[in-house]
């Protein structure tokens, strides 16, 4: 019997196993009641009595490793052999589908891009602004039509300081974050803001009351009108291709002055003239001009001795021109089937 006993140790210490079928067999083979074990304890009682003891302590011993190798894998293969819920439709469905960046995200990190390579630097401001920030300080007229409530988004709310009516409105350029780069730093700066704006617009294909702009400001001794076109010029031709030619058109800003409108050579026709450029060879992309004095004196910055520039621009309509999308609404609906489009844009 001890003979018998020894062999089993063996055979119970090698046993292993990866599934439950073979750990169940191993169960009926050696701890159920028809089991090795059982019969081991039936025929205990035939054992003679001076070997009785070592055959009882080899015996228990025997069974203790056949309960401690069921109970390890058991526990084992309980915590492997989980497998997940198929029915659960809050899952993904596969193939999981790659999203991609906003075309306006795209455009606008394309634009920071050039200009971050010329030493500008990117600063941001609030939406929600005052009158002294969007109007005020980049002197507009206290009749000037973009004052209206026809044109911006006005909120009621009144001074923190003396409870007086105060014009707390959503801001309609991002020129205001130029104003508070102006009022908290000194010349040189050199700064991009680009953020989202509002206007009270009638929504269409060409115009929409929320869209995104990006405007630079450089202040400097001896700053020049050269400085302004070779700028942008450098920054038309890394957006749009190195044959772009660009034009500068008088235009009027209350902050500027000069002040100008620029054109770039339309790249569908070449500049031959096409439906997209109305026949004249040229695309308007942005405004610009030297920083009026008024501006600068506002700021509390010296315009006998620094000058600057200026520019602003629409990141939809450049978007519009890179991509040829002729709907200004599209960007803001969210409709897969446009959106898939750009998934192969950086």
């Amino acid at each position: 019997m001890l003979e018998k006993i020894s062999y089993l140790l063996t055979e119970v210490s090698s046993f292993t196993t990866k599934n439950r079928e073979e750990l169940e067999s191993f169960r009926l083979k050696y701890l159920s009641k028809k089991g090795l074990l059982s019969d081991l304890f039936d025929d205990f009682k035939n054992v003679a009595p001076e070997h009785k003891k070592e055959v009882g302590q080899k015996l228990n011993l025997l069974k203790q490793l056949a309960l401690d190798k069921y109970n390890t894998f058991k526990a084992s293969l309980s915590s492997t052999d989980e497998k997940p819920d198929i029915h659960d439709l809050s899952r993904p469905a596969f193939p999981v589908q790659y999203g991609s960046r906003h075309p306006i995200s795209i455009v606008r990190n394309e634009i920071i891009d050039i200009f971050m390579r010329i030493g500008f630097i990117v600063s941001y401001g609030p939406e929600i602004e005052d009158d002294d920030h969007v109007f005020t300080k980049l002197n507009f007229a206290p009749e000037h039509p973009a004052r209206d409530m026809q044109d911006t988004f006005y909120i009621s709310r009144l001074s923190m300081e003396d409870s007086t009516p105060e014009d707390i409105l959503l801001r309609t350029q991002t020129s205001s974050v130029q104003v508070r780069v102006m009022q908290s730093q000194k010349p040189p700066i050199r700064t991009i803001s680009p953020g989202r704006v509002f206007r009270n617009e009638a929504i269409s294909a060409r115009a929409h009351c929320i869209f995104h702009q990006v405007e630079g400001l450089y202040i400097d001794e001896y700053v020049s009108f050269a400085d302004l076109k070779q700028t942008l010029l450098f920054f038309s031709r890394e957006m749009f291709g190195k044959d772009t030619e660009i034009r500068l058109r008088p235009s009027y800003f209350p902050f500027t002055e000069p002040s100008a409108e620029m054109d770039v050579s339309c790249k569908l026709c070449g500049g031959k003239g096409c439906n997209v450029c109305k026949y004249t060879g040229w695309l308007e992309v942005l405004g610009c001009g030297m920083v009026h004095p008024n501006v600068l004196e506002a700021c509390n910055i010296d315009s006998r001795k620094y000058t600057g520039f200026a520019f602003g621009m629409g990141i939809e309509r450049m978007a519009m021109l890179k991509y040829q999308v002729n709907d200004l609404r599209l960007y803001f609906e969210n409709d897969i089937r446009f959106l898939d489009q750009f998934k192969t844009a950086f």
